[in-house]
């Protein structure tokens, strides 16, 4: 039995802080609540990202709905990537009920059910604010990373984005990058060869097919205007509260890798636009990723560095970034070590895989002498975590087993009408509704395919009248310059005016006849 006096003082030590925090919930010791015990969570380390992890039904989406309204409640905004679709209800309070009633007095915590500020994004035709980037704005380097081009095809992708750069021509959608594909293997090989290298015809067949893929996992709803503005994402609503910007992305889990497009290029986009932060108080925004995995199951070593490398060098903008997932592996290792904050739910051992998994998962916990880690996570109920995080001074807090505080909001999903209702009071909404096709790539490289073409055809029809008049010409000359065809040509010239003359009864023979006859 673990002294629980020393419990005490070494938890409250490792989870009190100076500045601004958030609740997360009372420790556990030897199966029993310490109600004495209390965990939270620094403002100021939110912006070091985290891992939210545990079997399916152990609590895993109310632990990401807790610390968003925790979150929306410091001003600080907050971005959901609602892969299931089940987090629209923190639009709404909360209905207590027996086991909520039950587990508030029990840790001695108020519960007040509360409504948060929200608004609905959408990559799709849901309903909801529409979210589009443009081809330019990914740029060739990240556009040729999602693709999986290697160094020749890149360079070949780069030296596209170059000229269309220098000749004005947007590359809005991937209808865009395609018809610049199209007219770099044929009527422009030649413009290009002379203004920027040679290319090959094959590179540009295979940057086409895997344009194709991308397109087949429906990325054209994705590619277009208007494009986001990342500044919408970081608002304070009028009542002070950061605003919960939920995107619904329930029709992507079948299409990881438009699901992993847009994610690295929001996160490029937040990265390029916002000015270094330093040493912040609280973040700018949070952003919480459900189902993980999506990102990383069909994303190549390629991508993962270039999100390793994002979420390693984003947080000093100001922006945390937080991982829901099932279990710790689903998650790249060299992301996994760039996660601070930790929460655990419980793991379920059925095969011997699933005890390997949780072996695994517990080495990445601190040690502690009040928990044999690898047989508590298989032991934890719903709503019960082990966490760990950094403090103020970046140096990680001792691992504990925590009953987790219920959300204030409606642990459900809104209805229809209420999903109308909050998207009919939205400012954003008319803004991104609008379809923009302005002239792009496309139109312009269209227009002078079939500008190049009429030419060709005038010039071949000069040509071929030129050559006809040039045929006639020789057969004329052929007939002139052959003495045969000469003779036969002025026997002809004489029966004709003899046959002529005749028929107007002015024959040669007869007029000497009559002049005979006349002396």
């Amino acid at each position: 039995m673990a002294d629980k006096q020393q419990f005490i003082t070494d938890i409250n030590g490792g989870y009190s802080f100076k500045g601004a925090s958030i609740l997360l919930g009372k420790a556990i010791l030897d199966g029993e609540l310490v109600t004495d015990a209390t965990i939270a969570a620094p403002l100021k380390t939110m912006n070091r990202h985290g891992l939210i992890s545990g079997a399916t039904g152990t609590g895993k989406t109310k632990t990401l709905q807790l610390l968003a309204e925790s979150l929306s409640d410091a001003s600080v905004p907050v971005l959901l990537m609602d892969i299931k679709g089940d987090l629209s209800g923190i639009a709404a309070q909360g209905v207590p009920n027996d086991k909520i009633n039950e587990r508030v007095q029990h840790m001695g915590i108020t519960y007040t059910p509360t409504g948060f500020p929200v608004e609905l994004l959408s990559l799709s035709n849901e309903p909801g604010v529409r979210l589009r980037a443009t081809v330019t704005e990914f740029g060739p380097v990240l556009l040729s990373k999602i693709l999986g081009l290697n160094s020749t095809q890149e360079s070949i992708m780069s030296m596209l984005f170059k000229y269309c750069d220098d000749h004005q021509m947007p590359l809005l959608d991937l209808k865009d990058l395609q018809k610049t594909l199209q007219w770099a293997a044929n009527e422009g090989k030649d413009e290009l060869s002379d203004a920027y290298g040679n290319i090959s015809a094959a590179s540009v067949g295979t940057i086409m097919r895997k344009v194709i893929e991308l397109q087949q996992q429906g990325a054209d709803i994705f590619f277009g205007e208007k494009s986001f503005d990342v500044d919408d994402l970081m608002r304070i609503s009028d009542d002070g509260r950061g605003m919960i910007s939920i995107v619904r992305v329930t029709d992507l889990q079948d299409r990881p890798k438009l699901f992993s497009t847009f994610m690295l290029q929001l996160l490029s986009e937040l990265y390029a636009t916002l000015p270094e932060a330093g040493d912040l108080d609280q973040p700018k925004l949070v952003m919480f990723i459900d189902e993980a995995h999506l990102i990383f199951s069909d994303a190549n070593e390629v991508l993962i560095n270039q999100l390793e490398t994002i979420i390693k060098l984003i947080r000093s903008k100001g922006v945390g970034i937080f991982f829901c997932t099932q279990n710790p592996q689903d998650v790249a290792p060299a992301v996994l070590g760039q996660l601070g904050l930790k929460i655990q739910h419980a793991l379920r051992a059925f095969t011997a895989n699933d005890r390997k998994d949780i072996k695994l998962t517990a080495a990445n916990y601190p040690e502690s002498k009040y928990y044999q880690t690898e047989d508590l996570i298989t032991q934890l109920g719903i709503g019960e975590a082990l966490i760990t995080l950094l403090n103020e001074k970046g140096i990680p807090t001792p691992l504990v087993a925590t009953m987790l505080c219920p959300p204030r909001s409606r642990m459900d999903i809104l209805s229809e009408q209420e999903i109308t209702n909050l998207i009919n009071k939205s400012s954003l909404v008319p803004k991104y509704s609008k379809v923009e096709d302005k002239e792009s790539a496309y139109d312009i490289l269209t227009k002078k395919i079939t500008e190049a073409k009429e030419v060709v055809e005038e010039k071949e029809t000069k040509t071929s009248a030129k050559a006809k008049q040039e045929e006639d010409k020789s057969i004329v000359e052929t007939i002139t310059e052959n003495p045969i065809a000469r003779s036969m040509m002025r026997t002809a010239g004489n029966m004709l005016v003899r046959g002529l003359l005749g028929s107007l009864g002015l024959s040669g023979t007869t007029s000497r006849k009559k002049k005979k006859g006349f002396f």
